[in-house]
């Protein structure tokens, strides 16, 4: 028998009782199918007819948790079991319901440190994931480990001791005792962890989950405002998003006359020997987003003095889509001058303090190639009105970042991100 005949008969006999009541009748006796209805029927069906229902619903073993780490730390000064904090970056669902927020902290540790040692070896740092909270407050085991390893320079003490023992060959062990590099895990680092084992919980205590109107408004929530150095420093702002795909945002760049730069390797110096100043494709640092360095680094040199100013440009490609296209994100700045800086005893780029002079510069650059479907203003999530380059020289801006959409149809931005129309974007 089904849970809605069961209800169908309680509601008759409801009724039936009541009549009796009304019409004064005896109420000692009750009918033989009153005592079916109790004594019969199964108690399964009649409780179930009886009793709101919950439903349970289970969180699968394995279900990805995304996660960025909340601090910097170092095999320099670690040690194992040190508390670490992550954020949740993107709603975890499960059957149509919201099990865990965008916001959320999770909880890990650092399982193991080493730090630099002899024979060029760098340092080594495993951080695991512990735990996160659910909606309901409960809180379900996750499972991840990661390793991170500092630089070694092994093969540079190799070489080191080659050399010495072709000119002195007791000098040679003295660079055995040379050592590799600590390891940095920067804040912001990108880390997917997942649940352990399968959790029940109530649907009553969940909501349904939202279907996410823009890849691009999450992204927003939780892109860092600025860009760090391999120490953990925070340098250049983030002021520039791309959409495009892969083929595309490589060809407006082409047209626009940007250059990809070349990468730190040891014939840098054979490379400005012999180019001087006729060197467009001058390396810039390693600048790192959500744990990794840029993907692409643009230069588009002044012509009257390549190496000393140019516009350049630091892009890395995030996990998010918007119509099918990449969305990517950018740190520009325009370089003015060089100038020796003691402390890393090298010659460094001074830029221009004026940072949205260069994202509007280029706005119009880019848009000038005639492939650029949209250009709107987005405010940042976390503003940066004033600020010090990683070498410390200042810069300001009104905090806003400019979205440019290499796209081959024009799509709008969603309700809900704060955004102004672009007077110079053009098709």
């Amino acid at each position: 028998m089904c849970s809605q005949d069961v209800q169908d008969m309680v509601n008759d006999l409801t009724s039936r009782v009541r009549q009796r009541h009304m019409h004064g009748r005896d109420h000692g006796a009750l009918p033989a199918y009153v005592l079916f209805v109790f004594f019969v029927l199964p108690c399964g069906s009649f409780a179930q007819a009886l009793l709101p229902s919950s439903a349970a619903l289970v969180i699968a073993d394995g279900t990805p948790v995304k996660l960025q780490l909340k601090q910097t730390i170092s095999s320099a000064y670690a040690q194992k079991g040190d508390r670490l904090d992550f954020v949740v970056t993107e709603d975890v669902t499960a059957g149509g319901f919201t099990v865990i927020r965008a916001g959320t902290i999770a909880s890990g540790s650092v399982a193991k440190v080493q730090g630099r040692r002899f024979l060029g070896l760098g340092g080594n740092v495993i951080i695991k994931l512990d735990s996160v909270e659910l909606v309901t407050g409960d809180r379900v085991r996750l499972h991840a480990r990661r390793r991170f390893k500092g630089v070694s320079h092994t093969k540079l003490m190799a070489e080191g001791m080659l050399l010495a023992g072709l000119i002195y060959l007791p000098a040679a062990p003295v660079f055995l005792l040379s050592h590799g590099v600590d390891c940095t895990v920067l804040k912001d680092t990108e880390v997917t962890a997942y649940i352990d084992g399968d959790s029940q919980v109530q649907t009553a205590d969940l909501a349904k989950a939202k279907e996410s109107d823009s890849s691009l408004k999450e992204l927003l929530a939780f892109l860092p405002p600025r860009a760090l150095t391999g120490q953990g420093r925070e340098g250049d702002m983030i002021n520039l998003i791309f959409i495009a795909k892969d083929d595309d945002f490589q060809r407006v760049f082409a047209r626009a006359g940007w250059v990809k730069v070349d990468k730190k390797k040891p014939t840098l110096f054979w490379h400005l020997l012999w180019q001087g100043k006729h060197y467009v494709k001058l390396p810039m640092d390693n600048f790192f987003l959500f744990g990794r360095a840029q993907d692409y680094a643009y230069a588009l040199p002044d012509p009257a003095a390549i190496l000393t100013r140019r516009h350049h440009l630091r892009i890395w490609k995030t996990d998010h889509e918007m119509n099918g296209s990449p969305i990517w994100v950018g740190a520009a700045t325009h370089d003015v001058g060089i100038e020796f800086e003691k402390r890393k005893l090298w010659m460094i780029h001074r830029i221009d303090p004026d940072v949205d002079a260069e994202r509007e510069f280029i706005a119009r650059n880019l848009t000038e190639t005639h492939l650029v479907t949209r250009v709107e203003y987005l405010a940042s999530a976390v503003p940066v009105f004033q600020a010090q380059t990683a070498s410390g020289e200042a810069y300001h801006s009104d905090s806003r970042m400019l979205v440019l959409d290499f796209g081959r149809k024009r799509a709008p931005l969603v309700a809900g991100i704060q955004r102004t129309d672009y007077p110079h974007a053009g098709n």
